[in-house]
């Protein structure tokens, strides 16, 4: 089955091109338009209509630019937003959601941690998954202020150092073995967490799972495209110089209002 139309994929910033980086790696043939919804960001502190009504706007867009799937590379529009998008349009839909999972399934010490957004951990979705797993300790923690200072690119700044700090180090001391990145912005902040976790401590996202799924989805139901895709397109509805950073001069990255 073949099908040569665009995936879609929409975060409410830059972090979703953490998923976008994935996707590509494993799927360079299929052409790739990204919408990055920064004037919005973050979704986290929103209300639950709000980011149904975001993500839907987000979805109409792709979906003028004939996208044939939308991952949703954003946590919080996941949690709070896909069963409404799958009940509204006709296209399937990837979504991400914490890798809670794996890291109760592995964890030794029976303790996890969990970095994500308000709007994540308030979710139905995140709930129904943790319940899952009574037998292991999750602790969850807010990241406020994070995806605005890396929305802004300020990623190495002293305040981003200190915010980690407080987050992480209540962890280290309950003893955590996994720590869950729940927000696609949060990969770009690995190698400043690195330098704070213990060695010990393993870091899990989402993207290459979400990247994998993709592939699945376009193999039993829509196609795979045939042809060598054209360059990926990324659109941005405010300044488009940190979205430009992150995934390099090589691309061309377009600001739109939507």
């Amino acid at each position: 089955m073949t099908n040569n139309h665009p995936i879609g994929i929409f975060d409410s910033g830059i972090g979703g091109t953490s998923i976008w980086k994935a996707i590509h790696a494993l799927l360079p043939n299929e052409k790739t338009i990204y919408l990055a919804d920064s004037k919005n960001a973050p979704y986290g502190q929103k209300s639950k209509q709000e980011i149904i009504d975001l993500s839907k706007k987000n979805v109409d867009f792709l979906l003028n630019q004939n996208c044939k799937l939308v991952v949703v590379a954003c946590n919080t529009a996941t949690t709070n937003a896909i069963s409404e998008l799958r009940a509204t349009y006709p296209i399937p839909f990837i979504g991400i959601e914490p890798a809670i999972k794996p890291a109760a399934l592995n964890s030794k010490t029976q303790t996890i941690g969990i970095l994500a957004t308000q709007g994540t951990l308030n979710s139905d979705l995140f709930h129904k998954t943790a319940e899952m797993f009574q037998h292991t300790k999750i602790m969850e923690q807010v990241g406020h202020g994070l995806v605005q200072l890396i929305e802004a690119g300020d990623l190495n700044s002293p305040e981003m150092t200190q915010l980690l700090h407080s987050y992480l180090e209540p962890m280290i001391a309950a003893n955590i073995d996994y720590l869950v990145l729940g927000c696609s912005h949060y990969p770009y902040l690995i190698p400043q967490i690195k330098k704070i976790l213990p060695e010990h401590i393993q870091i899990i996202d989402s993207g290459e799972a979400v990247a994998r799924q993709t592939r699945n989805i376009l193999q039993e139901k829509v196609g795979l495209a045939t042809l060598e895709a054209p360059k990926p397109i990324f659109y941005t509805n405010t300044n488009p110089h940190v979205l430009q950073s992150i995934i390099g001069q090589e691309y061309t990255v377009e600001e739109k209002e939507f």
